[in-house]
């Protein structure tokens, strides 16, 4: 039997004039990549900030397992302990270092000991490949390795969902590849994650489900190889030959089935 961990419901949310989300509805069950696609100003950040509470809907509900997390009166600070967040940039404290960006959340908020919370941080910094960094300073990693350092941080807070928001649009090319390797690995492990990227060999190859959105709403979603291969809408269609033959990512068997779809 799945047990879902995120449920959204209805969900909308207004910029003065402008419907961002409109209606948005979606479920993400334990273990599951979950991969938001669709064109620039969709709502895909968006969807993602008001799950983490950082925006707050203007309707619908938010569940995080049992948790109508939307509710009045809920606790924000609360909630987000059991959200790890991952930004395009990495918001790491440069005055610490690596190791110490990753221990400050279970010391400050968690109230781990520091004993125990270096214990932790050091076991999250070699999940992401960089222990023989624990003690160097942001401006001494790469882009790559400060990503790798958020996405400890967060994991050491033993979230029940992660969330990315295009964690390797502000990398050069050549780093971008480590991270997506880290990702890759947390969802052979079984984290659950909801992840916005325009990176689509990630998309295809991890994901469980891809979820297309354009202009604040779900124009289609299901697994990689339906809206790669035999995508139910001509804009699904249009949309992944325009990412793919941008970001280089589609083989050529895979253009030649993702044209073949039905209008």
């Amino acid at each position: 039997m799945t047990n879902t961990i995120l449920r959204i419901q209805n969900v909308s949310k207004i910029y003065g004039d402008t419907e961002v989300l409109k209606d948005i509805s979606l479920e993400v069950n334990e273990g599951d990549t979950v991969v938001l696609i669709g064109p620039s100003g969709t709502g895909k950040s968006t969807l993602l900030r008001c799950i983490n509470l950082l925006s707050s809907s203007d309707s619908g509900q938010i569940w995080l397992d049992d948790q109508e997390i939307t509710a009045a009166g809920v606790n924000h600070d609360h909630v987000r302990q059991h959200i790890g967040m991952v930004f395009q940039d990495f918001l790491l404290f440069n005055h610490l270092t690596a190791l110490d960006n990753v221990m400050v959340g279970p010391v400050k908020v968690l109230g781990m000991s520091k004993e125990e919370a270096h214990k932790k941080a050091m076991w999250e910094l070699e999940r992401v490949g960089l222990v023989d960094r624990a003690g160097h300073y942001p401006g001494q990693l790469s882009g790559g390795q400060k990503q790798r350092v958020a996405i400890a941080r967060a994991l050491a807070m033993d979230p029940r969902i992660m969330l990315f928001d295009e964690p390797t649009s502000a990398l050069d090319p050549e780093l971008i590849g480590e991270v997506l390797e880290v990702m890759e690995k947390l969802s052979r492990e079984g984290m659950t994650m909801v992840v916005v990227t325009h990176e689509m060999g990630f998309a295809r190859e991890v994901a469980d489900r891809i979820v297309f959105m354009e202009k604040g709403v779900v124009v289609e979603e299901g697994p990689p190889e339906d809206l790669f291969y035999r995508p139910k809408f001509e804009r699904t269609r249009e949309f992944l030959w325009k990412i793919t033959e941008l970001y280089g990512k589609h083989d050529q068997d895979g253009e030649q089935d993702a044209a073949s779809v039905e209008d």
